[in-house]
This record gives C-alpha cells, sequence and structure tokens, in this order.
C-alpha cells in the first residue's frame, strides 16, 4: 500500500466501479466514507447502465454516470466529454483497463485498487499517486474498498446503503398477506444455482411453517422462465414477481420479508443490505471475500471464514459440500456455464434447519 502524503480537500470525486449489480452495491461504504470526510464535495459514480438502478437515491451521490458494457465509438467520444479534466479526485475501485483510463482522463489526482506486483498490469501502480494491491482471497471486497479511504487518510464507514423507491414507485402493501419469506433462486450464472428440487422443497416447507412466499426475479427471459418452473410446481398462493419489479421496488419489498433466501448473486447482497435475516446459499465462491456484508458489522476483520457453515448477525451463510469447497472457480468444467457440484450437493435439510433458527430468533425478539 503506497499512501496518499496529504491531499486538500476535494471539490468533485468520481468513483468508478465498472462491475456487477452486486459488486457496484459493495462500493457504498466507501462512498459514504468519502461523503461523511468530504460534505461538501460532489460525489458522482461512473457504473455500466445495467448496475445503476442499485445505486437508486442514494443520498451520498450527486450524479450516476452511466456507460454501456459495450461501448460504441460515439458512446466512448459522449463520456470522455462527461469525464475530462472535470474532478479533483478519481477513485478507482477495480484493477481493468477501461478504468484506468477515465480515471487518468477524468482526474490529475487518483488512487486506486491495482495488481499485485508480480500480475500483469502491475504498472498502473505509477499512474496514480497513491494505491493498495488487490487480495482476491484473505479480504473482503468492502474491506478492499475500504483501504482506498485508507490512502486518504479518512475515517472508514461500514454500512451498505440500499436503493430507495421514490414516488410512485413503491409498491403497495401486499393486500392481506402476513409474514412471508422472498426466494430469488436464478444468479446470473449457471455455476452458482442450487437445483429447482431445492427451491420447490424449501417454498413448501415455508408455506408449511405458515409463511407466504414471494418468488422474485429479474427481466431476463431465461430468468422469467427458470421462477415460472418453480413456481408451476407451487401452490397458486405463492406470489411470483419474477420480470414484474424494479431494483429498488425489489429492495422495499425484501425489507419487509421475514427472511429472505439466494444465492451468490447481487440481489443476495442487496437483502443483506435491508437488514431481514438471509440465508445465503454459497459454493465455488469464496465467502471470506465474498460473503454478503452482514447488517450492523463494522470491524476490520473478515466477517466470515473460508470453510463451513456459518452466522454473522443477519447472514446465514450455507456453504456447498465437496473437498474443493471453496475452489473460487467458475464451476466444475472452469466456465461460468457449467454446474457445482458443491451446490447440487446441499441438502433441502440444511436450509430449512436455518429456516427455524431463523423463525425462533423472530418468536424470541417479540
Amino acid at each position: 500500500m503506497k499512501k496518499y502524503p496529504s491531499l486538500a480537500s476535494p471539490s468533485r470525486i468520481l468513483v468508478i466501479a465498472l462491475r456487477h449489480l452486486g459488486d457496484v452495491l459493495l462500493i457504498t461504504p466507501l462512498v459514504r466514507s468519502l461523503h461523511e470526510a468530504y460534505p461538501q464535495a460532489q460525489i458522482d459514480v461512473l457504473v455500466f447502465d445495467n448496475t445503476a438502478a442499485i445505486l437508486e437515491g442514494n443520498p451520498d451521490i450527486n450524479r450516476i454516470i452511466t456507460t454501456p458494457l459495450r461501448p460504441t465509438r460515439t458512446d466512448y467520444q459522449y463520456l470522455v466529454s462527461q469525464l475530462f479534466r472535470r474532478y479533483s479526485l478519481a477513485v478507482i475501485t477495480q484493477t481493468g483497463d477501461r478504468p484506468f483510463i477515465y480515471g487518468l482522463l477524468a482526474a490529475s489526482t487518483r488512487v486506486a485498487v491495482v495488481p499485485k506486483k508480480d500480475q500483469k498490469g502491475a504498472w498502473k501502480r505509477y499512474l496514480v499517486q497513491s494505491w493498495t494491491e488487490f487480495d482476491d482471497e484473505n479480504t473482503h471486497t468492502v474491506l478492499q474498498l475500504l483501504k482506498l479511504a485508507d490512502l486518504l487518510g479518512i475515517a472508514r464507514n461500514y454500512t451498505l446503503v440500499s436503493p430507495r423507491p421514490t414516488g410512485d414507485q413503491v409498491l403497495p402493501a401486499f393486500s392481506g398477506r402476513s409474514a412471508y419469506a422472498v426466494l430469488h433462486a436464478y444468479p446470473m450464472w449457471h455455476y452458482k444455482r442450487w437445483t429447482i428440487n431445492g427451491w420447490i422443497e424449501t417454498a413448501q416447507f415455508l408455506l408449511d411453517s405458515g409463511l407466504k412466499v414471494v418468488l422474485s426475479g429479474g427481466p431476463a427471459p431465461e430468468e422469467i422462465d427458470y421462477v415460472n418452473e418453480i413456481h408451476r410446481q407451487l401452490s397458486p398462493e405463492v406470489l411470483n414477481l419474477a420480470g414484474k419489479t424494479t431494483i429498488s421496488q425489489l429492495a422495499d419489498i425484501i425489507s419487509k420479508a421475514t427472511l429472505y433466501i439466494g444465492p451468490d448473486t447481487g440481489i443476495t447482497h442487496l437483502a443483506a443490505a435491508m437488514g431481514v435475516p438471509v440465508i445465503a446459499l454459497y459454493g465455488p465462491t469464496n465467502p471470506v471475500k465474498w460473503a454478503p456484508w452482514p447488517t450492523n458489522y463494522a470491524s476490520d476483520e473478515n466477517p466470515f471464514r473460508k470453510l463451513g457453515d456459518q452466522q454473522v448477525n443477519n447472514i446465514y451463510l450455507i456453504q456447498g459440500i465437496a473437498d474443493c469447497v471453496p475452489c473460487h472457480q467458475e464451476g466444475c468444467d472452469r466456465n461460468r456455464q457449467s454446474r457445482s457440484a458443491c451446490l447440487e450437493n446441499i441438502s433441502p435439510e440444511s436450509i430449512k434447519k436455518a429456516i427455524l433458527q431463523v423463525l425462533n430468533q423472530e418468536q424470541r425478539q417479540q
């Protein structure tokens, strides 16, 4: 880590986070740290256009700048016009080439996460005033990003900030619905999936336990089809919201739930931020690095260890079963569309056990 020796209070700050939905949510503790340290500064965030919704209504952000995942030449030209030397500080949260180029264009003062010296791209540390090395194994992503706050000599804030619906975006309360659980069965990549039969058995157990069940899902046709397949094999009273909500509307629904169950996906990180009990199904993914960030967790120690089922505050993490877990690879065939045997080996009984823990805790608090 190379710390910048001094920095006058910046007037305009650009935070660059060109990652997936959950990754962008995990920058919000860093953004809040910046906002608290520099309350007069304008803080803008650059993200892909398909992730901007996760920052909707964030009070720490003045402007969300978006770019397509695969920009055209015209897109590049427009973005450069929006960024070029408009900022006094650029905060680069990832090691890729594009974020560094944008940071170079945007500000004369830059802090960044950089690759380790023995990795490709290590030279990027010479393009910034202050840097910290990327750790992909032993440091949680939230803590990794908060090292950028350390570089600036500002206090850490550990709070995830969830999206906030405004006005008519708020869905009316579920008429006549009592306590309910939200199940989000479909992750972006196949290697993070559990089994359809497992989801069906879990949903039925929730119904038998007296909870209503809400199935959530995004607007992609394959995701809607996957959730529909689960829904068809359940009671008609199960509410299927796949493709029917915005991110902020879903956040509002999750915030009122008794519990949430989901795999390693951005919506599971969102549920963690809402403060409800979260049962998270993890297989190849290293929980030290990527477990959901627990509510009210404010420590410089990683919240989760690498192995075993664990609970920290509102997070109940269920880990897949295999000698290689967590391999930190993209499934058994090492590609995003492959299966993960460890996840398929998770029994519904282990999920039911966690559900009972949550429900018993709820009863004790009433």
